[in-house]
């Protein structure tokens, strides 16, 4: 176990968490197992990861069986009853980690529906539902970082509500969801309300940004750029240089006052999580994105086939705020070459707001066509 790099991240301040759920995955054991031998300390969830879930085999099917005979026909009542029974027994198995790290750890994490993604006033009122309906303290609402939603963040955290904010790729809109997760915790306290219990994660995408600053930087230089060599040498290295400068910007926040008056009365950072961290770009090391982000009080949700990689071969050691200069320079030479990562970030967030609800309308779709089959008796 000494040896196993997902248990020496630890040692780093760095918690895995699996970015993946499924029913018969909690049932069995293996995600106690994850627990057990690979230090795993949380879950998360989206409408992707949902639909591979639900939307192939059998394994919902007794459950929507028993929903349909007691009349339940709504096909988004279907879907969002067997996630709350997958997030509940997923927070139980994951309680004791939430227990033994006093609430740092252990949180399983459910989205709002992606089609309200524009919509913050809509937003809140579905976080505050689902934080109710599911009622486990160790739950996370995943809420996105869209402009309409960032105040949707602070009214709640205000609430007491964990937050998972997702789909964040520039630091400018990183700055904002953090000036959120501080105002939110003051106005908690300013209630009269104890503010230690309340747990916060930015989740700040990774692989994704490479993806298409790569592809910008392939077809430049295949057209024959005047600088392509100066772009071959930024392929794979914007996303982790884009990620240490959100890291810069929290360390900065926490010598802050503000931040300290708020720390000395119990607040817990709002963590930064590196998410999509899956590599996709086989040129690179396949734990490229787990190797190169590994600091002090952070969070890696690593897909399945990564955490094996990285289980496998990955090396544990402290890289988040190393050569902080060498990623300056990367991203005022990326600057220099046109690459727009202002643009691309912007676009990267559209998209995945599309991506999402494009998940979700397949997951509904599935969900319709299972509804369907069991209701004729096939």
């Amino acid at each position: 176990m000494a040896e196993n790099p997902l248990v020496q991240l630890e040692k780093y301040g760095q918690s895995p968490w699996l970015d993946f759920i499924q029913r018969s995955f909690t049932a069995n054991g293996s995600l106690k197992k994850l627990v057990d031998e690979d230090n795993l300390k949380g879950v998360t969830s989206n409408p992707a990861i949902f639909e591979k879930a639900m939307g192939h085999g059998t394994e919902y099917d007794p459950q929507f069986k028993e929903l349909i005979a007691s009349g339940v026909t709504d096909v988004s009542t279907l879907y969002e009853t067997a996630a709350i029974e997958d997030i509940r027994n997923t927070c139980k198995v994951m309680f004791p980690v939430w227990e033994k790290t006093k609430g740092v750890d252990g949180y399983v994490s459910l989205e709002v529906s992606p089609y309200i993604a524009m919509d913050g006033h809509k937003t809140i009122e579905e976080a505050r539902r689902l934080w109710k309906q599911v009622s486990e303290k160790n739950l996370m609402i995943k809420i996105p970082a869209t402009p309409p939603c960032i105040p949707a963040i602070e009214t709640a955290i205000s609430e007491g509500i964990n937050v998972n904010v997702t789909l964040l790729f520039s630091l400018d809109a990183y700055k904002n969801v953090l000036e959120a997760y501080i105002s939110g915790l003051e106005k908690h306290l300013a209630k009269g309300h104890q503010i230690g219990h309340i747990a916060s994660v930015a989740s700040f995408f990774v692989s994704r940004i490479d993806v298409a600053i790569d592809k910008e930087i392939d077809s430049r230089v295949a057209a024959g750029d005047k600088d392509s060599d100066a772009l071959k040498a930024l392929r794979g290295k914007v996303a982790l240089a884009n990620a240490k400068m959100a890291y810069q910007h929290y360390l900065e926040v926490l010598k802050t006052d503000r931040w300290k008056k708020l720390a000395a009365a119990g607040a817990q950072p709002q963590r930064l999580l590196w998410a999509s961290t899956g590599c996709k770009d086989k040129t690179f090391p396949d734990t490229i994105y787990v190797d190169g982000l590994i600091g002090q009080d952070t969070v890696n949700t690593i897909p399945p086939a990564t955490m094996d990689a990285f289980r496998d071969h990955g090396t544990a050691s402290q890289t988040l705020d190393k050569d902080v200069e060498g990623a300056k320079k990367i991203l005022s030479e990326a600057q220099r070459l046109n690459l727009d990562l202002a643009g691309v970030t912007e676009k990267l967030l559209t998209d995945g707001v599309a991506q999402f609800a494009t998940a979700f309308d397949q997951l509904l779709g599935s969900v319709k066509e299972k509804l369907e089959t069991l209701q004729s008796g096939k």
